[in-house]
């Protein structure tokens, strides 16, 4: 079954500009982790603020809302942001 994690993020006000290298070093840690091939960021088109991670899997889909390495994320972001995190399944044909 393939299935994907969306992750929101909304940087509000000052705090928008501290986090800049800890997403960096996440997105990296996580195209480690995952696979550059299984990992996708977004950037809102003008307004810099709201980045958009999607997480891409394809296997068994656990029963916590998520994966480890997206409920791991999720955790790390909150501490500066607003984070919207939603779990996808793909419909098959």
């Amino acid at each position: 079954m393939k299935w994907s994690e969306v992750i929101m993020v909304r940087l509000a006000g000052s705090q928008s500009k501290v986090p800049a290298s800890i997403l960096r070093e996440l997105i990296n840690d996580l195209a480690i982790d995952v696979g550059q091939e299984a990992i996708k960021v977004f950037r809102r088109e003008k307004l810099d603020s709201d980045i958009c991670i999607v997480l891409f899997h394809d296997g068994i889909k656990t029963n916590t809302g998520g994966s480890p390495l997206g409920l791991r994320v999720v955790a790390a972001l909150r501490e500066f942001s607003q984070v919207y995190h939603t779990v996808w399944i793909e419909v098959e044909n």
